[in-house]
């Protein structure tokens, strides 16, 4: 004989075979064959205890956590770099921490200079190129934190779509290419 226990919400917990399990639980039901070998294979769903039957439900449908997948799909874009003039900057969190603290320096000290570091390299800059920097970088951070809101104020309102992930995020384009002349 083949047997199922289920749980005080009537979901599936245990499979018996008395050919196999010398104890079956008390509180266990007697299954068919049939209905024995499809909780096993018809894994598609949740076996569940309705009314004395046992059958097969659609797994619960979850809901993503959006406001967590938005800020994941912020923190991308705004890491992801930017271009400021012809120099490809860096835009983590370090980097956004030393470029503000530059661009301080800068503003501190008018005639302040530095090597500072692109991820073309290092490139000596004055107060002026600094201050130019930390602004783009400003503003870079502060629409990829725009677009995480719109997200969520569509969200709100029920107007997100999923399609709405990839698009709206600030776009860093890179320099057209110089071309040398001889």
């Amino acid at each position: 004989m083949k047997y199922a226990t289920f749980d005080q919400n009537g979901a599936l917990t245990g499979r018996y075979d008395s050919d196999i399990h010398a104890v079956i639980p008390k509180h266990a039901i007697a299954l068919s064959d049939a209905v024995f070998l499809a909780t096993i294979t018809d894994i598609d769903g949740v076996w569940r205890l309705i009314d004395g039957e046992v059958v097969k439900s659609p797994f619960p449908e979850i809901e993503p956590d959006y406001p967590a997948l938005f800020a994941a799909e912020r923190f991308l874009h705004e890491a992801s770099g930017i271009f400021v003039e012809a120099l490809k900057i860096e835009t983590t969190r370090e980097s956004q921490a030393l470029i503000a603290s530059t661009g301080l320096s800068a503003i501190l000290d008018p005639d302040y200079r530095c090597n500072f570091k692109t991820l073309n390299g290092f490139v000596e800059m004055g107060a002026e190129q600094i201050i130019a920097i930390a602004k783009a970088v400003r503003a870079h951070v502060q629409a990829c934190f725009d677009r995480e809101l719109n997200l969520l104020q569509a969200l709100e309102a029920g107007t997100y779509k999923d399609e709405m992930l990839a698009v709206g995020w600030p776009v860093s384009t890179p320099p057209p290419p110089t071309t040398a002349h001889q």
